[in-house]
């Protein structure tokens, strides 16, 4: 006789009942992940420098206990240290990291007239501060079998002039997501997304936040047929967070409509 599986149910809320941290997230990308996670059935500790757009999240969602805020500077050690804290002291718990915080203009002009401290800030903020979340929450997310994502972009694989500072730490984001993989494995899985062009404007506090300007010819690059919203980026965490993503690890997602295999021509 031969055995057949049986059809397993598709969880309709796979973060039910878990515990994520999002660095960088009041806004933008950061903001579209924790959304994501919320409306999966997760609860959130969202960490930014921006106490003003922090305090509007959890007053616009409403969720209750649900979703909590604290002030965060991924490139300071204790600020790190007292984030992972208050996470176990509210929840008692850790079962995802998302490390999304960085600066988010990849121009940083002519290499010649680069100074040291603007690169070391976002090596600081960019890769650092992944290393820093990551290395204070894996005791707990070992505990809990969790996983990690960090959020990387395709300029790690393609560039545009004067991006050498923003493409090298998400370069090296692509890098730490397999080596740590290897290391925390089998009971930490890590990954990383690589998002493309995302709309951010009608993401961010309320005081800055406005519809996007895009063009057709913007949408139509895309082989999808439009630009990125955080809301794209936020499904994808969530999936690489959960136990439906539980043989994935050690690998990065280019999510950009298609826009990085599309063929161009001068």
């Amino acid at each position: 006789m031969t055995l057949t599986p049986a059809i397993a149910d598709f969880d309709a809320q796979p973060m039910r009942d878990r515990v994520v941290l999002i660095s960088g997230g009041a806004q933008g990308i950061g903001r579209g992940i924790a959304q994501s996670v919320l409306g999966a059935g997760g609860s959130v500790l969202i960490g930014d420098l921006d106490t003003e757009a922090g305090r509007a999240c959890i007053d616009e969602w409403k969720v209750g206990q649900r979703a909590v805020f604290r002030r965060l500077d991924v490139s300071s050690e204790s600020s790190v240290q007292g984030w992972i804290q208050a996470a176990l002291k509210t929840f008692g718990r850790i079962d995802g990291l998302v490390n999304n915080a960085g600066i988010a203009d990849p121009d940083i002009g002519n290499l010649t007239e680069l100074t040291l401290a603007r690169w070391n800030e976002y090596l600081a903020t960019n890769l650092t501060g992944a290393f820093l979340c990551s290395k204070h929450a894996l005791a707990s997310l070992q505990e809990s079998h969790g996983a990690i994502v960090h959020i990387a972009s395709t300029r790690a694989l393609q560039s545009e002039p004067h991006t050498e500072a923003y493409a090298a730490t998400k370069g090296g984001l692509v890098a730490l997501t397999h080596a740590m993989a290897v290391s925390a494995g089998p009971a930490v899985r890590v990954n990383a997304i690589l998002p493309g062009w995302i709309a951010t404007d009608d993401w961010r506090k309320p005081a800055s936040r406005r519809a996007p300007k895009l063009s057709k010819q913007d949408h139509a690059q895309h082989p999808a047929g439009r630009v990125g919203t955080p809301k794209d980026i936020g499904d994808m965490a969530v999936y690489l967070l959960s136990a439906q993503a539980g043989f994935i690890t050690g690998q990065h997602f280019v999510v950009d409509g298609g826009m990085t295999v599309k063929m161009q021509y001068a």
